[in-house]
Order: structure tokens, then sequence, then C-alpha cells
């Protein structure tokens, strides 16, 4: 089978607007032999996206959709032993949905069909573990037919989610996945008796059984479903060891000829990962990446260094590049399942924005992802920011303040993006002129990628105050767009100076904003001496550097009430020596900020700690109050790793607070048992830390009561998949 499905590589002359003909290459393009490295960088500047790729561009901010048996089990991944009937909506509403994710601005939504737990939301004919075996409907409900529709009434398009690993197909005695199965002709999709296909197109590959099987379900979703826009494959991998392969060649086929408009994301050739899920960038995203290989026998793993694609990157063994750009993801919850309505984060309107803002802004998209809750609805607090982000959007960019105004070339002003300025070397100077003089903080430029690819490397910005040209702020990359956030001004010209660039760039459009911003989130920090800092953190870092300060009034409690202009206000450090529930907010007039809440532990003077091997050196270090010293365990061999800690007298506890180790060492299950002598013990909670590998962010743990104790002790230890230790850096205690 041919590979030509996949990639599309051929030349294209386009007339720019110095009337020259310019040869782009659509997505990819080979190296010719003998090129230097300067050479290179020169063609790499001329691949140019898919069309399906600038679609996926185009649309700028997803929708996600973690939903099944995990939202009904308090689970971040399933077992693949869970009981189809736990699957049962209460009131699905998939028109709330849709509606919610129109309103922010969200433009297609990417849908979980099925997770690591093999339950599909379809009533799939190729298994029994499905909606169809839930009581939901009397087994007639189906999840993707119902959205599909609400994608078509909301103007959505739609994207499907559907896991290669299926612990189902694992663990159920007659499944598929791994089970030895021979690689031979198979024709797709198979024959099912009494539920024919109205799409009477057929494939023929060599595969297994399992292959087949997800073959099988890949069809029904894009011929019965569809159009789809976007296909997207996890990598995760929750049981190794069963030697099951996948046959990714014949599933890019499928998808290439059922579904040609739809980018294939993560273990594909069209869209890759960010590198991380919770919603960080790049200070330059350049997505033009080199390969060592063909793109046909290239087996796309994740990217997860800070720089992919830049021209260090770029070297002797470079043999092809390959136009592969960046989806930013992250959930609007702690976790990308819906757990609660109480203690479960959601994430502030201002987090939001803050992230669209960077994720767009930075040559990438914003895949938000909104977790149903146990009706089969937004719950309320998600619904809230959901339509608050949709306002600060049009508010902030549906007026564009260059409007009326002039440029070097008005070509980057008609919203035509057929028309675009090219300048006349690789360094170069754009200026555009205000109507008037006017507030603004928000500068996006755009580059005509899909006619001339992306050049630019580095640039800055300047506006004419003081009758001189001053800089406001620097950047790198520009690519499908660069929003430049700074502290508001008042001008009517700015300039564009582009002081590096592959070739001689071009701009297709640039548009001025101003952002009304609220006051600033409050960033708390304990220090290794028990004292709780407080300060305002600043919007505009691309990376939080952490830098704080007071520019903003503070106001804190310590009970967990929501903070106000009469509570205390912050002048110094806090010390906090038996902890408390800390919630701050910055208030700047009659404007409140977000509340920033901390369960802070009690002060940990003079606590030891020592793990099961009777080790306490290392084991210590987790009771430091240093998040960036860590205790790892030995290698898991026979038995569970245990900590213990002593805290040197009794203490009332609530809960505790766990901070994964800085070097990659996890805990995902754990027993928490306490002792007043250690010599006797009492478990009084079990649990685990759902998806802690992909989301290793400070977790808490509230016991179902308080418990006196001098001892704590965190036993029976299992760290995720894959790894054979455990660890952490911190462990806080929280008293009542």
């Amino acid at each position: 089978m041919k590979f030509n499905n996949l990639i599309i590589g051929v030349a294209l002359f386009l007339l720019t607007a110095c009337h020259k003909r310019e040869e782009v290459y659509v997505q990819t393009v080979q190296i010719p032999e003998g090129y230097t490295l300067e050479q290179k960088v020169a063609l790499s500047a001329k691949v140019v996206p898919h069309p399906r790729q600038m679609k996926w561009f185009e649309d700028e901010f997803f929708g996600f959709i973690h939903y099944g048996p995990n939202t009904y089990s308090g689970r971040e991944w399933g077992t693949g032993f869970e009981d189809a009937a736990l699957f049962h909506p209460g009131d699905l509403d998939t028109d709330q949905w849709c509606e919610l994710m129109a309103s922010a601005g969200i433009k297609r939504v990417v849908m979980v069909a099925k997770h690591h737990d093999g339950y599909c939301l379809w009533p799939s004919r190729y298994t029994n573990h499905s909606v169809a075996a839930s009581p939901w409907k009397e087994g007639q409900g189906d999840v993707m037919k119902e959205l599909a529709n609400s994608c078509e009434k909301y103007g959505l398009r739609l994207g499907i989610y559907l896991s290669p690993a299926d612990l189902y197909q694992i663990e159920n005695p007659a499944g598929v996945y791994g089970n030895g199965s021979a690689f031979t002709q198979r024709t797709i999709p198979t024959e099912i008796a009494g539920r024919s296909f109205a799409d009477t197109r057929t494939f023929s590959y060599v595969v297994d059984d399992y292959n087949a099987y997800f073959l099988n379900q890949l069809f029904e979703l894009l011929t019965e479903y569809g159009p789809v826009y976007e296909v997207w494959f996890d990598g995760a991998h929750p049981k190794r060891g069963t030697g099951q392969t996948y046959n990714y060649e014949a599933w890019f086929d499928m998808i290439r000829i059922l579904a040609p408009d739809a980018v294939i994301f993560g273990k594909g050739p069209d869209v890759r990962w960010c590198g991380n899920e919770g919603g960080a960038t790049r200070d330059a995203e350049y997505n033009t990446i080199p390969l060592d290989q063909s793109p046909e026998t290239y087996h796309w793993p994740d990217k997860m260094d800070n720089d992919v694609a830049g021209r260090d990157q770029i070297t002797e063994e470079t043999k092809y590049f390959h136009y592969y750009p960046a989806e930013t993801n992250t959930s609007i919850r702690h976790g990308w399942f819906w757990r609660n309505d109480d203690e479960q984060q959601v994430r502030h309107v201002d987090d939001v924005f803050d992230m669209y803002e960077r994720s767009v802004g930075g040559n990438s998209v914003f895949h938000l992802n909104i977790p149903p809750n146990k009706l089969g609805q937004f719950s309320q607090r998600d619904a809230e920011v959901l339509v608050e982000v949709g306002k600060r959007i049009r508010a902030v960019y549906g007026t564009d303040l260059l409007e009326g105004g002039s440029a070097t070339s008005q070509k980057v002003l008609d919203n035509d993006p057929e028309t675009f300025w090219v300048a006349s070397d690789k360094t170069s100077v754009f200026e555009v002129q205000l109507p008037q003089v006017l507030k603004v903080n928000r500068f996006v430029l755009q580059e005509a990628i899909a006619h001339m690819g992306e050049r630019v490397e580095a640039h800055r910005l300047e506006a004419w105050l003081n009758g001189k040209w001053e800089l406001v702020t620097e950047a790198k990359t520009i690519g499908y767009k660069r929003i430049l956030r700074f502290p508001a001004l008042e001008t009517d010209r700015f300039r564009v100076v582009i002081t590096e660039a592959r070739l001689a760039p071009s701009l297709m459009k640039v548009s001025a904003h101003y952002y009304d911003e609220p006051p600033k989130p409050v960033v708390l920090k304990s220090s290794e001496k028990g004292h709780v800092v407080l300060g305002v953190g600043t919007s505009f870092d691309w990376h939080n550097h952490g830098m704080t300060d007071l520019s903003q009034t503070i106001y804190y409690t310590l009970d967990g009430s929501e903070p106000s202009n009469l509570s205390a206000m912050y002048s110094e450090p806090l010390m906090l020596p038996l902890g408390g529930y800390l919630k701050a907010r910055a208030i700047v007039g009659d404007r409140q900020g977000v509340v920033t809440e901390m369960r802070v532990g009690l002060l940990k003077e003079g606590w030891t700690a020592v793990d099961q091997d009777g080790e306490s050196e290392t084991a210590n270090l987790t009771v430091d109050g240093n998040l960036h010293t860590s205790w790892i365990s030995s290698e898991i061999t026979a038995g569970k790793p245990s900590l213990t800690i002593d805290m040197k007298k009794d203490f009332s506890l609530s809960g505790l607070a766990y901070s994964p180790a800085v070097n990659g060492g996890y805990i995902e299950a754990y027993d928490v048992e306490v002792s007043r002598d250690g010599q006797t013990w009492k478990k009084i909670h079990s649990g685990e830390f759902g998806n802690i590998r992909n989301d290793p962010g400070r977790r808490i743990v509230m016991f179902d009561k308080v418990t006196a104790a001098r001892f704590v002790r965190l036993s029976h230890l299992i760290p995720p998949g894959g790894f054979s230790r455990v660890g952490a850096a911190e462990i806080d205690l929280l008293s009542e």
C-alpha cells in the first residue's frame, strides 16, 4: 500500500505581491542532496500548511469533551472492568454543550468517543461494551449522534478521539487486544447481520484482530457521524506488555479517504501535541519541523523539547521538512473528567482567557476540555466561565483599533487572506498609523503562511511616544498569529521591526486592540521556614517566571471564606504554624480579582521521615519545605513502598497535600495510616491521584473525619504504569 494519501508534497508556484514566481511546498518537502545548512534553512521557509491544516488553524479555539464511565466512578483512567450500566446520564443535553461552546467562541469540538477503558459512546456493532448496554434510553441512546446533530445546529465542526489503548479488550477474556492473532487480509467493515452500512465502500488491509476491530469502529464513526474534521490519537499505554501493535498506515489511509478534511492529531502526520497538559506555550513555536527520514516512515513521537524546529535543530542529518503545528490543550477543571461540583477546581475566566491569548497568539490553537457532569450537562461554574470568555474575546478582538488607519501596505488592513505584504529583504520595517491617538495593549500579527510559509524568527514592536520610537515588546516567531501583549499605552503610530527571518517575510494581517484588564491574580508561596508570601503576578508573561509584587492591594482570609475589602489586608509574610485555608484576591477600586486559594500545611519544625527500607536522609526531603528536593523510593520488587512521617507530637489532622517529585517520581495509588505511638496503626483513607504523570501538580486529600495522630504513614504506594519507583517532593499535613 502506498502512503501517498497521507502526505502531499507537491511544489506550487505563487504570484507574490512583487510579481515574482515563488516556489512553495504543501506540507512536506525532501531536501535535495548537497544542500548547505543555509540552503536548508531557506527551504524550510517555503513549506506551507495543507488546506486542512489552515482550516484547523482558522478555527483557533476548540472544545474537548471527556465523558463516560469515569464520570460516574470518579476516576481519571478506567480499568476496563466497569459495568456498562455504570454510564447513565440523568438528562443528557448536547445542545447545551454546543450552545455554551459557541458562545465562548469555540469553532470545533473533539469528542472522546472511546477512552482507554474501551467503553463506546455510540452503539458500535463490534462490542457490547457501549451505550447499547446501558439502561440509559433502554439501550437506544447514542451520545455521538446527539452531539453530531448539535454541532450541525450550532455551526461547530466535529472531531473524534478514539483511544488506541482499550482496557476492556485487554481485560475481557474474549478481548482481541494483544491476543496474538495473525495478520491476514481483512475486509473492512466486517459485515454484521442486520446492521448494514449506508456507505457501501470497503477497504482491504493486512491486519490482526485488534486492528480490524479498531478499523471497523473508525469506519463507523467516520461514515455515520460525519463530516469529521479531526481524528485524535492519544499515545497513552495504560497497560504495557501485551505485544499489541498498531497499523497506523491502514488507519491513516482510511481517514484520508473517508474524512479528507480531517487533520490527524498526535500519533499522526498533521498536528502535534504541545508537550504538556497545562496550557503552557513556547516562546518560539516554529511549525516546520526537520526530519531525518521521510514522513512515510516516521513514527510521530511526542515533541517535548522547548526548541522543536528552531534553526539549531536543522543539521546535516535533516532530510525532510514537514509542516506539523502544535495543539495546546488543557482542561477547564482539575482533571479531564468531572468528579464533583464541590472540591474539584474550575479555572477562572482570567486563566482561560490568558491561555487563549498565549496559544492562539503563539502560533498554535487552544483546545479546552469541558467535562460534562453526571446529568450529561456542563456544570454551572464551567458554563459561567465559557460565557465570560466569549464576551472577553469579542470585546477585545471584535474591535480593531487600526480600522480607518493606514499602513506601509493596505493589504494587511483589508481583511482579505489572499492579499498580503512581502518584504524586500529578510530584515524590514513595517509601519501602521491609527486614525487617532488611542489606548492600546494588544497588537496582532499574522504571516501569510498559506502562501509563503513561516519565515519570521525574531521581531519587535515599537510605538511613537514622546516624539520618538520606543521599544514596546519583543518576540520571536509569528506564523499563523502572534498576539503581542504589553502594558497599555497611548499612541497613533506603531512599527514592526523584523530583525531575523529565514527568507523575505510576509504579513497578511495586522490589528491593534485594548483589553480593560482586571486585577491580577494573587500568587501564594510557602517558604522553607513556614512563611507564606503573597504577591500579584503579571498576566503579560509568556511563561510564568514566578516574579510577584505588591502593586495591587491584596486581601485575605484564613477560614476558607471569600476575601473582600473588609478582610485582612496583606502587608508582610504570614506565619501560620498551624496552617489554614488561605484565600486571597487583589482589589483595585471597586474591581475584585480572582480568588486564589491554598491549603497551608502544619509547620514541619523538627519533623522526620523514613521509608520502608529505613532510609531517612532522602525521606526527610519530603518534610523540608522545599519543592525542589525530592525522595525517590527504591526499585519496587516485592511489597509496596511506604513513607512514614513523625510530627513529634499529636495534631488533629483533616487531610494532606501531595507534591510529586521534581524528577519524575509519582504516586498514583496509596493508603493513609495514622498512629499515636508508632506501633498501632489505623487506615483512614485510600485513594488515587488520577493522571498524575501528565498533570503533576499539588494534590489535596481531605479525610472523612478529623483524626488525632503523631505519625502518618503513606503505604501500599503504587506508581503509574511504566514506572518502577514512587516519589514525592513534599507531603503537607493539614489540620482542622
